[in-house]
Parts: C-alpha cells; structure tokens; sequence
C-alpha cells in the first residue's frame, strides 16, 4: 500500500527512541539488515579471511581447522547465505513487484502490539537485546508479508530461491511470522515499553 498514512509498531534493537524522533526512510536509505550482511567482514584474530584460511589449511589430507578458525568460516557461511537470500528477495521484487519497500532500505514493524510482542519473544530466544517497543505514525508505503516464507538458509537451487521469494512478496497469507516493512516519513507518538529504564 503506498502514501498513507497508518500506525505501526516497531521493536527498537540498536539504539534509544524518543517520542517526536522522525525517521525518513526513501529508496536510498540502508538499514540495519543491509549493513549487517553487505557491510560486515567477518575474520579471525589474525585478519585472515575465509579464503585466506580455507587456502592456508587445505592439504592433501584434507580440510584441518582450529577452533576459531572454524567458528570465523561458519560465520562467513551463514552470513554469505542470508545475505544471497536477501539478494535474491530484492532481485524479484525489483523485477515483480517494484512498488513494495525494500527489505533493505524500510524499517521493519508489526501491524499491532501483539505481533510486536511475538517477534520480542523470537529476538530473545536469539539473545537479540530489545532496548524498546514504540508506536510510530507512518505516512508512506508498507508490505505486510510472512517471515516464513523467506527463501530458506539452505543450499537449494538459486531458481528454488526465487520461487520461494515470489511466495513472500505475495503477501502475509499464513500469518505464521508477520512482519511489516515500511518506508516513508516515520514518527515515534509513543514508548509503549522500555526495558532500559
């Protein structure tokens, strides 16, 4: 839905809120998800890459990793398979469905405080620390979609990817995970609750 004007709720993660903040999220704004799987390096203590490590450890006998050296290249794969995820996610809905907000450049919320409270719970399953929950006025556009239907952090097929991309963009049906991207001018009416204070 584009230019109107709707209330949402938004689990803060990184960084206080006050009421009356505004946030103005175009096309051109990255978020924290962008910067966390495009603008991250991941390497060990020595400063050496996955390719770095992978290279200097593989022998004839085989792959042989220390324990942090294993950990770095687990980290790096997760990121790297998420981060092709949210490629491919963007990549349809650039080609399909280019009206929707960006999964990297919008905020992400829930409809009520209810759902809010449901992805509270997930993100301390997680040990994600919530600092808020706060009510936002929203003028601008949203997509009301299912995290269950995200392509999966699997090794499928590129093309199964983007058949389960073109599953999410067609919006919230299971309601199993419902999340809310959305873009546009963004004001904070209210702090409904801080785990801080």
């Amino acid at each position: 839905m584009k230019g109107t004007e709707f209330y949402a709720y938004h689990i803060v993660t990184n960084k206080e809120m006050t009421i009356g903040q505004i946030i103005n999220f175009d096309r051109n704004q990255k978020n924290t998800l962008y910067r966390f799987f495009f603008e991250r390096e991941i390497v060990n203590s020595r400063d050496e890459d996955i390719i770095q490590i992978l290279s200097s450890h593989f022998s004839n006998d085989g792959l042989h990793l220390e324990k942090e050296d294993a950990k770095t290249v687990a980290d790096y794969t997760d990121q790297t398979i998420r981060a092709i995820r949210e490629v491919i996610t963007e990549l349809v809905r650039l080609q399909e469905y280019p009206e929707y907000p960006s999964r990297l450049s919008c905020l992400y919320a829930a409809k009520s405080y209810e759902e809010a409270l449901k992805w509270k719970e997930l993100f301390d399953t997680y040990n994600r620390k919530v600092i808020q929950i706060v009510k936002l006025r929203v003028i601008g556009s949203y997509f009301e979609g299912d995290g269950e239907l995200l392509p999966k952090a699997d090794g499928v097929s590129f093309s199964r990817k983007m058949e389960q991309a073109r599953e999410y963009w067609k919006g919230n049906v299971k309601n199993e995970l419902p999340e809310l991207l959305i873009n546009g001018k963004i004001e904070v009416v209210e702090i409904i609750y801080d785990y801080v204070n």
